[in-house]
């Protein structure tokens, strides 16, 4: 079994339910066909992720999540970094829990090392659909 590995940088910050979340997500990949190598979920601030979109994408925006995908055909690796902040204003924003927007955050990094693209308004709704169907299977 791969390594599924939670970091934060620069903020304090634990993924709650640690053990089951790895279960989960290796569960996901599973279903999917594939095997987890190594994902580092790098959890952090909006300046933290803003500077790592500048640096790297060339975006000069505000995200959520920024995933770099190390994947072979067979298996998936990656770092996905997520702004905490981020998260909990769109928790806020759309009206969720923190805990159900962290992980509809977290899988969507997940699909993305899976494949799944979301350029495209058919790629976008496909990729909500998935994330929707992944949260399921956590509770």
């Amino acid at each position: 079994m791969g390594k599924i590995r939670f970091f934060s940088d620069e903020i304090p910050f634990s993924v709650p339910k640690p053990r089951k979340t790895q279960s989960w997500i290796t569960n996901v990949v599973t279903r999917e066909g594939k095997s987890v190598t190594s994902i580092n979920f790098i959890f952090c601030s909006d300046s933290y992720l803003a500077d790592i979109n500048q640096r790297y994408l060339k975006h000069n925006t505000l995200t959520d999540i920024i995933t770099f995908d190390y994947s072979e055909p067979e298996t998936i690796a990656g770092d996905i970094y997520i702004s905490v902040e981020r998260v909990s204003e769109n928790a806020e924003k759309f009206g969720q829990p923190f805990e159900t927007e962290l992980y509809r955050v977290m899988i969507h990094g997940v699909l993305h090392l899976l494949g799944y693209k979301d350029k495209t308004p058919q790629q976008k709704q496909q990729m909500r659909r998935k994330e929707d169907t992944c949260l399921s299977l956590y509770s």
